[in-house]
């Protein structure tokens, strides 16, 4: 249908054609009419597939060959390659916060809760006990000096408890095990 609207010489009746096959691909795709600009990406696609050739009076302007076939420009990726890496991303964010916090009681309170946020990320990459002076360590360290939990008597949240209040996102339901809802007892007895 493309190619014979190519070929009519006269301009009115190739409008009305091109018109016509507008109408056949939106009868033949009517799922996509509910989508923005439907008709222009119609007409796009008709331009598309006349290889750039039709010469129509189209309500769009016709895309151009360079547009359809230019990369999209590479999207900017994160490249931050952290020291220690199974704290996350979001525990810098908060040592970053907390630095621009006053000194008071919030503040002590939020590096309280960073410092136990990163023993249970440490605990969940590396499933050994560590100590609280290994975190206030790297505290320090992520907070280029300004948060010093070193010298303090802060005694974090204990390990077993930390390893006992991770949920499990396994299937939990209590369902009867296969032994008793197929024991002998309750079938009927067979005669003979």
């Amino acid at each position: 249908m493309v190619a014979h609207a190519i070929s009519i010489e006269d301009k009115e009746e190739r409008n009305k054609v091109v018109k016509s096959i507008i109408a056949v691909m939106g009868n033949l795709n009517p799922h996509l009419r509910d989508v923005p600009d439907f008709q222009h990406k119609l007409w796009d696609q008709l331009f598309i597939i006349s290889d750039f050739k039709l010469d129509v009076d189209s309500p769009y302007p016709m895309p151009s060959r360079e547009e359809l076939q230019a990369h999209p420009a590479s999207l900017p990726y994160p490249q931050n390659f952290p020291k220690y890496r199974f704290y996350g991303n979001n525990i810098k964010r908060m040592i970053d916060v907390a630095n621009s916090w006053e000194d008071g009681e919030m503040k002590e309170a939020l590096v309280i809760n960073i410092a136990n946020h990163m023993k249970k990320c440490f605990l969940n990459w590396n499933k050994d006990t560590v100590e609280d002076d290994v975190i206030f360590n790297h505290l320090f360290e992520l907070s280029d000096g300004k948060l010093n939990l070193k010298n303090s008597d802060e005694k974090l949240l204990d390990t077993m408890t930390i390893l006992k209040n991770k949920k499990s996102y396994g299937n939990k339901k209590n369902y009867k095990s296969k032994k008793t809802i197929h024991s002998n007892k309750n079938r009927p007895r067979k005669r003979y």
